[in-house]
């Protein structure tokens, strides 16, 4: 069996959210991303407490997305973030974020995520999916690339389901991120 992590999209929920992260956990997934980036920072962290909640019951790593100080303050077990943000925060702040996750899209990216102290990548859109509709799939080839360039875990994101998700692995993958899978259990 391969990691998989779930990233959130409430939009994409089948009923009720909280109902829905309960499913999610119940399959459990090795981690699951909070991404909802369309909240307010107060609503954010009033369904972060709840999913966090959730998440703990069943065992199953929470982070949060582009929350850090958040993440600090609710003990989230990991952090993450954008390569952007990542690289506008100091080392020092960098160094007190639980298992720090950064998001990247080339080899050079992916580079200098490790070298701020990234304990995983997130690297993609690997297939052709309907959150980057028109945009060209980087591919298995850059994919197997990035995991070459660098020594921390590489999860493959982007158009991934269970049948296509052992490809990524086979690229060298440590691992996949799904979200209309678990969105949709």
């Amino acid at each position: 069996m391969y990691r998989k992590i779930c990233v959130t999209n409430r939009h994409l929920a089948q009923g009720d959210f909280l109902r829905q992260i309960e499913r999610v956990t119940a399959a459990k997934p090795t981690a699951l991303i909070l991404r909802e980036k369309d909240l307010t920072q107060e609503a954010y962290e009033e369904l972060a407490v709840q999913v966090l909640a959730i998440c703990r019951e069943a065992d199953v790593a929470c982070y949060f997305h582009s929350q850090p100080q958040l993440a600090v303050k609710l003990n989230a077990q990991g952090i993450h973030l954008p390569l952007k943000m990542a690289a506008s925060m100091s080392c020092e702040d960098r160094m007190r974020l639980p298992c720090l996750g950064i998001s990247v899209h080339s080899k050079k990216e992916a580079v200098e995520a490790q070298k701020m102290g990234a304990a995983y990548i997130i690297y993609g859109h690997i297939f052709a999916t309907d959150c980057k509709k028109g945009v060209p799939p980087r591919g298995l080839a850059m994919l197997r690339s990035i995991c070459g360039s660098v020594s921390v875990p590489v999860y493959a994101i982007g158009g991934i389901n269970e049948e296509n998700a052992w490809q990524c692995i086979d690229a060298g993958a440590y691992g996949v991120c799904m979200m209309s899978k678990y969105m949709e259990l």
